[in-house]
């Protein structure tokens, strides 16, 4: 497989159980869910849709094996979040390939700045978003997981 075989689309209503799957695999392998996640993950049509957010697949031999949203902070401000890597797919470049595209999209919805909240034990996730140009900012925000809050700057 490379990353041409992976396809990025944007999300329908059909897409739900896998991107709780994906995201519920990550979060409950490092961490715990937390309500903010159960609401996201069950609801995203109405939590990161229907704020004028997007969420990404990637889609390889018609399998969702990556996800990523765009939640709608404020009219110019996304959060990048709930990403997601297949574990089988790991390490092909899938995440850095969402991560792209949900740039481009924040782009063409006229982001001036995309915020997101991590953890530094994901190593591999916070030195992609560093490759991406995204960086460490006073943290705040809603998850007591993150220890780490990053941003791009985009104008």
């Amino acid at each position: 497989m490379t990353t041409q075989d992976v396809k990025i689309v944007s999300y329908i209503p059909e897409h739900q159980p896998a991107f709780e799957s994906l995201n519920r695999a990550w979060i409950e392998k490092y961490f715990w869910i937390e309500p903010i996640d159960v609401e996201v993950l069950q609801h995203p049509d109405q939590k990161i849709l229907e704020a004028g957010g997007e969420i990404l697949l990637a889609i390889v031999e018609n399998q969702a094996v990556g996800v990523v949203a765009l939640k709608r902070v404020s009219k110019t401000i996304f959060e990048f979040t709930k990403m997601a890597v297949d574990e089988t797919f790991q390490g092909k470049g899938i995440g850095e390939k969402l991560a792209i595209a949900a740039i481009a999209k924040a782009r063409e919805k006229n982001a001036t700045k995309i915020i997101l909240y991590s953890n530094t034990k994901l190593l591999a996730a916070i030195n992609l978003y560093r490759k991406l140009g995204f960086v460490e900012v006073a943290l705040d925000g809603p998850y007591k997981r993150s220890d780490i809050k990053m941003e791009l700057i985009l104008i």
